[in-house]
């Protein structure tokens, strides 16, 4: 598996598509963070054309188990950010 793209590489990569500088390429980067992560936390989805819909989904309490113990503990209802991921994309990778 190849190496992740690190945010340096992506800010390079964007302005290239962009046709424009880094500085600006990492604030729009910035700012599409910014309102992912404002949406999701407020309970809401954000849908990225061609990659795939983000969301938050609220799991039930539950009784998990400790692996190095075997013990079992009760774990509280919590959130986890999920992310469904785009046909296009997936059919663009296999092919």
């Amino acid at each position: 598996m190849a190496k992740p793209m690190t945010k340096t590489q992506l800010v390079a990569a964007l302005a290239d598509e962009m046709d424009s500088d880094k500085k600006s390429a990492s604030a729009a980067l910035d700012a599409i963070t910014s309102v992912i992560t404002k949406e999701v936390s407020n309970g809401g989805a954000v849908t990225l054309p061609g990659v795939g819909k983000i969301y938050c989904r609220e799991r039930p309490e539950r009784m998990v188990r400790n692996p190095a113990t075997g013990e079992q503990i009760h774990k509280d209802a919590d959130k986890v950010v999920k992310m469904t991921i785009a046909k296009a994309l997936k059919d663009s990778v296999n092919g």
